[in-house]
């Protein structure tokens, strides 16, 4: 069934197409491009017209989190602009995050207007010559997964439709559409356009039913099976799926650098979130969404070890190189072909007697880990600087099914259990920084009667734009807990000299040019600037009453709150 709409600019008709197709945020950092954009939103406003909702985000990076945060949460991509080539620069880590952890996002940006006469639209300011460049898109082509100018406003129903396709289908991702100033002022009196996009995403699929079943029955007659997985709960329904198939045969499940809740942390099968210590006795390895399942310069499998990859691209494609064995691919979306898997295990006639004493021996190893976690937080809970693995577990503590964790390095994972899917988002593997501030707003915005607490290093939170990311928490009522893990450094750096020379001049003299962060600013002032409660805390003992006060502010006055928590520095 066709719509028609009265608008008065290609611009307008954009908009009403986005809101047509579910994009309810239109996060924005804005340039001369925006001019119709603008307009547009003016006429619409006048009309009662309010979606997408335009989200002022005063710095590129915070805004391109927001939608990775708001899509993370609902698996629903929104868009975001930029200013040209500019702001696509500024914003080209956030995509790049993005690509990597498979976030729909519709990114955009304005495009230099191409002429230099009357045209509506055509340039008119200075800056309209030098920020032109030859080839726009070349800039994230290799990050994104489509990229086009939009060429006449005809087109936009094609071209919007196309892209949140793209987007959406598996494997997601971020696709990038330029709007030339003079394309979105083309004059237009009607739009009209399928009520109903007539482009969708590529449908769910799952691996072929013969190596399913063979898959199966190598761990029927494994002795020693191991689940290792990165990010299937990306899918919230592939957990459960997961948990079949571990409990119909006893399988360990590793949390290999995790960024989502793929296992209930709490179930006797889950091991941790390492594979070193068990890949090279398992025989047989089931890899999940894990584009590094484990380092080959640290340990790797036995030769003889079958490997088992599971995923939509479970060779993952997109990566230049990536070495590791694949004897069975079975590719599709995981909560299918998990779901087939478990069921055709159950079936494969496993020793029961071999599968008990199995379960028995990994219970163990659960158990004295679990034990082993806690011990580590009483030893540290009194030290001075605070301990990172203290503050992890007062973070832990206070976690249940109505929080959402955005976590950019610091949080201890030993130190915290998720059991609900979707309630805790690790950053990119691309690892990006900058991105936690802007993913947690985005994730609040996902989720308004959710707790957000976002877990932060120093480093990470002074590049997410720390300034314009408590502006928007405050202009548009998002309240998040931030909490800083302060250690006045790089960890990640440091912690790769230690790994690369562990035995040379930047150990041996406790020197590391180019890693330290002192002095440190006040971080707990720059959110009181934008109408936050903010805090110091250096005692450990003082540190559960502040994360309690801070949950009674933003809970109960609806405001953000920063705790600036002194760490050990490494």
């Amino acid at each position: 069934m066709k719509k028609r709409a009265d608008v008065e600019s290609a611009a307008e008709a954009y908009l009403e197409l986005l809101a047509s197709r579910r994009v309810e945020y239109f996060f924005g950092n804005a340039g001369t491009d925006f001019a119709p954009i603008v307009e547009a939103y003016a006429r619409r406003s006048a009309q009662g017209q309010i979606l997408p909702r335009p989200i002022t985000v005063p710095h590129e990076t915070p805004a391109v989190a927001m939608a990775h945060g708001y899509a993370m949460v609902t698996g629903r991509p929104q868009l975001v602009m930029v200013h040209v080539t500019v702001g696509t620069a500024n914003a080209l880590g956030g995509i790049i995050n993005a690509a990597r952890a498979n976030a729909p996002i519709l990114f955009s940006a304005g495009r230099t207007p191409l002429t230099e006469g009357a045209l509506p639209g055509a340039r008119n300011r200075q800056i309209h010559w030098a920020q032109e460049s030859f080839d726009q898109g070349s800039m994230v082509r290799e990050y994104v997964k489509w990229d086009y100018e939009l060429r006449m406003g005809s087109q936009i129903e094609t071209v919007v439709d196309r892209a949140l396709a793209i987007a959406t289908s598996e494997p997601a991702g971020p696709v990038y559409l330029t709007l030339p100033r003079e394309v979105l002022s083309e004059r237009m009196t009607d739009f009209e356009y399928s009520e109903t996009p007539r482009l969708s995403a590529n449908g769910t699929t799952v691996a072929d039913p013969a190596s399913v079943q063979r898959a199966a029955e190598m761990l029927a007659a494994a002795v020693n099976p191991l689940i290792i997985v990165k990010s299937a709960g990306r899918d919230p329904e592939a957990v459960k799926p997961l948990v079949a198939l571990a409990e119909a045969l006893a399988i360990p499940v590793v949390d290999q650098y995790h960024t989502h809740v793929n296992f209930p942390q709490d179930h006797p099968l889950h091991v941790g979130y390492e594979s070193t210590p068990y890949v090279e006795a398992a025989d047989v390895i089931v890899v999940i969404e894990t584009d590094a399942p484990w380092f080959p310069k640290l340990k790797a499998p036995s030769p003889d070890a079958q490997i088992i990859q599971v995923g939509h691209d479970p060779i993952f494609s997109r990566y230049p190189i990536r070495g590791f064995a694949v004897d069975l691919s079975l590719g599709g979306a995981p909560r299918l072909t998990l779901a087939a898997l478990a069921e055709a295990a159950r079936r494969a006639g496993a020793d029961p007697a071999a599968v008990a004493a199995r379960r028995a021996r990994w219970e163990a190893e659960h158990r004295r880990l679990q034990d082993a976690w806690a011990a580590r937080a009483r030893a540290v809970q009194n030290d001075k600087p605070i301990d990172m693995a203290w503050v992890s577990r007062c973070i832990g503590d206070v976690i249940d099914a109505h929080t959402l964790v955005v976590n950019e390095y610091d949080l201890d994972n030993t130190q915290t259990v998720f059991r609900a899917p979707g309630t805790y988002f690790g950053s990119s593997p691309a690892a990006g920084l900058g991105w936690g501030l802007g993913a947690a707003l985005g994730a609040k915005l996902a989720s308004p009667d959710k707790t957000v607490i976002c877990a932060l290093g120093d480093g990470a939170y002074i590049f997410g734009a720390p300034t314009a990311a408590h502006w928007v928490s405050r202009a548009h009522n998002l309240p998040v807990l931030w909490v800083i893990f302060n250690n006045r450094a790089w960890n990640a750096v440091k912690r790769s000299v230690q790994a690369h020379a562990p035995q040379g001049w930047a150990v041996r003299t406790g020197t590391m040019p180019l890693s330290d962060l002192d002095p440190a600013p006040d971080y707990e002032l720059i959110c009181q600037a934008s109408g936050g409660h903010g805090e110091r805390v250096e005692d450990p003992a003082a540190l559960p009453n502040a994360i309690a006060r801070a949950l009674k502010i933003i809970r109960e006055e609806r405001r953000q709150v920063l705790l600036n928590v002194i760490c050990k520095k490494p």
